[in-house]
């Protein structure tokens, strides 16, 4: 079992920034893909950016320029930077990862954090 524990997030000022971390913990699990995704209130939730594990991130059409994901493999933890966010970006984040148990039978695993709220507002 993994467990996401997300931090940031809460009222931003359009042209603000935003830091959003995420760590992960848990045992027996090999942690590939790690993202941030997020649901606008009254649309479906979407891709924000992902960062798979030793390559490169890939980000929403709608962040690219103003976003920045990061990964530091060796505390499992997922950090999503903007340096301009517009009311637009107002939605509940959820941190995302996805992996392998490493003990048999080997699964593929996703696991979503509890999400945490950001407003863009005034």
């Amino acid at each position: 079992q993994v467990q996401l524990v997300e931090s940031g997030g809460g009222l931003v000022q359009p042209g603000g920034t935003l830091n959003l971390s995420c760590a992960a913990s848990g045992s027996h699990f090999s942690f590939g893909d790690m993202g941030w995704y997020r649901q606008p209130p009254g649309k479906q939730r979407e891709l924000v950016a992902e960062v798979p594990r030793g390559r490169m991130p890939k980000y929403g059409d709608s962040v690219k320029g103003r976003f920045t994901i990061s990964r530091d493999n060796t505390k499992n933890t997922v950090t999503l930077l903007a340096d301009y966010v517009l009311p637009e970006d107002t939605a509940e984040y959820y941190c995302n990862v996805k992996g392998w148990t490493t003990i048999a039978p080997m699964t593929y695993r996703e696991y979503w954090g509890q999400g945490t709220q950001v407003t863009v507002s005034s």
